[in-house]
């Protein structure tokens, strides 16, 4: 019997060679990327609002004034995205996981590892080609709004797809790590727990993603001098808040983890 931190040893359980194992990095940079998504709003807010409070003909949506830079931004959606389009892709159209019996695994990290890198990718190419327009506009929130309000269609389906992930991993309860994964595996033997809590997780990001238009819609519609706020913005970024610090806590545990299951089964 392994211990807690050790996990139970099986040598040659897994054959690791025809199963690469990457949703740590998956994890890790989810997370990341919904923290700098909830940021990059909030940087949009105060340039908007970083003059004070504007007149209607100081900007096509809004109003306000600020500039500020778009370059960091650029780059973290860059390196997020690549990593997830990368990784998500091979996930999806090889199906690695399913060598160990795990197929289900690339349709739940792969394709929407996949969908969140391409999303990201796309924003830190229209920040790369259009930051300074960005920058330089009197209502960055509003522009930034009325650009991404096309995507928020797409945003929303991939949360209702999140959805069904949840479900299906509360009703098959998916997730279970096996007893010779340190930490995770020792719950081995009440799936139901691991099922939950990623069930919730990815729960939790599905229904920023769901009224994700409908905060684009509030922006909007919000008049120029009133501040922007409103159900639809506050739950999103809560739960993107959490979810994200969850996703690179976890992810970050996992290499722990998933070193620990490789040692004990190869």
């Amino acid at each position: 019997m392994g211990g807690f931190f050790t996990g139970v040893e099986s040598s040659g359980m897994i054959d690791w060679a025809t199963m690469p194992t990457y949703n740590t990095i998956m994890s890790v940079a989810v997370g990341a990327g919904l923290l700098a998504v909830v940021l990059f709003y909030r940087e949009l807010r105060r340039a908007g609002a970083a003059a004070g409070t504007a007149d209607s003909t100081g900007s096509k949506w809004r109003g306000g004034r600020h500039v500020f830079s778009t370059d960091g931004w650029a780059l973290i959606f860059g390196v997020l995205g690549l990593i997830l389009t990368l990784t998500g892709l091979h996930m999806t159209l090889t199906w690695p996981l399913a060598a160990g019996g795990f197929a289900f695994d690339n349709v739940i990290f792969g394709e929407t590892s996949l969908a969140f890198g391409v999303l990201m990718l796309a924003a830190a190419w229209y920040l790369w080609k259009r930051g300074a327009d960005l920058k330089a506009d009197a209502d960055p929130l509003g522009l930034a709004a009325n650009t991404v309000k096309p995507l928020s269609i797409f945003i929303a389906a991939l949360g209702l797809a999140l959805f069904a992930i949840a479900l299906a991993g509360t009703v098959y309860q998916l997730f279970a790590a096996p007893p010779q994964e340190p930490i995770s595996g020792a719950f081995a033997d009440y799936p139901v727990i691991e099922a939950t809590f990623m069930s919730l997780l990815f729960a939790l990001v599905g229904l920023g993603a769901v009224l994700f238009p409908f905060a684009v819609r509030t922006v909007l519609r919000t008049p120029v001098d009133a501040p922007v706020g409103g159900a639809a913005i506050s739950v999103t970024g809560v739960v993107w808040t959490i979810a994200g610090i969850v996703f690179v806590l976890f992810g970050a545990m996992n290499f722990y983890t998933h070193i620990g299951l490789i040692v004990n089964t190869m």
